[in-house]
């Protein structure tokens, strides 16, 4: 992902246009943690969710591979560090740069899991969860629905088919689903729905207008990777069409709503 955003538009266009996460979302998850002393927000970005930690943990360490995110991040909450670290981090790096062993609470990944190397993560992850008891919890969003979109959510959905020969398959395989293929080397925690991989559901709403709209499609890997081959998926011709249905809807915006997905477990006491 760091390679997608290389410069301070492209990251600021980025941070300007994600929906933030639901305050529910937070404190369910801080409501697991065996105590609010420390929080690691992994693949931070421009430092949305560790923003949200900041009120609910002693402190927070958050990281990130890429500057350029990092540089996007607020500066004015003393209890939150941020560190950009390596793409690949040995355990003596993590244990010095990161947090101790035994020593977090919560980790949290916030739409990001799926650009880690997660074997590797978890194992990075199990070393720095406190015992027993320490938790991790990841979260993407799902696809988004435009209540009562009509023909502005059709030519939406239009758009996005368009940008899946983009995305790559791997990634776009573990983020299908909430995660739900991903193998979880963690204890359940009380709170979520059963099944072949438990989640718990969030979701955001937002009232958007067809710019809004065009930008978060946008913010999105495979419009990035489309347009870095040469392709722009998103002409003025689409453009004029989604807003002339717009027109015709009668509506300037669209209330959509951002499912959230969660994985969340625990530590156990070996």
């Amino acid at each position: 992902m760091a390679d997608l955003y290389r410069n301070a538009d492209q990251v600021k266009f980025y941070a300007s246009t994600r929906p933030t996460y639901p305050p529910e979302l937070f404190h369910f998850v801080a409501s697991k943690a065996p105590s609010r002393q420390l929080a690691w927000d992994a693949g931070t970005g421009s430092g949305q969710a560790a923003v949200s930690l900041s009120s609910l943990f002693d402190s927070v360490v958050a990281t990130d591979s890429s500057p350029e995110q990092i540089s996007q991040a607020p500066t004015h909450l003393s209890n939150i560090r941020f560190v950009v670290t390596p793409p690949s981090l040995s355990l003596a790096d993590l244990h010095r740069l990161v947090a101790p062993p035994g020593s977090v609470d919560l980790i949290t990944v916030a739409t990001a899991l799926h650009w880690f190397d997660i074997p590797a993560f978890f194992e990075q992850a199990r070393s720095v969860l406190r015992r027993p008891g320490g938790v991790l919890a990841a979260w993407c969003y799902d696809s988004i629905v435009l209540c009562d979109g009509g023909r502005v959510e059709e030519i939406y959905r239009r758009l996005m088919e368009a940008t899946r020969p983009y995305v790559v398959e791997d990634i776009r395989a573990i983020a299908e689903g909430g995660y739900a293929g991903v193998e979880f080397p963690f204890e359940a925690v009380e709170g979520v729905e059963e099944g072949t991989a438990p989640v718990r559901r969030f979701a955001v709403e937002r009232e958007m207008g067809v710019e809004g709209l065009i930008s978060f499609l946008k913010s999105g890997m495979g419009y990035q990777r489309a347009r870095a081959a040469g392709v722009e998926l998103v002409t003025e011709e689409v453009l004029d069409e989604m807003k002339k249905a717009c027109e015709e809807d009668g509506e300037e915006v669209k209330k959509v709503k951002f499912p959230i997905c969660l994985r969340i477990g625990r530590m156990g006491s070996s």
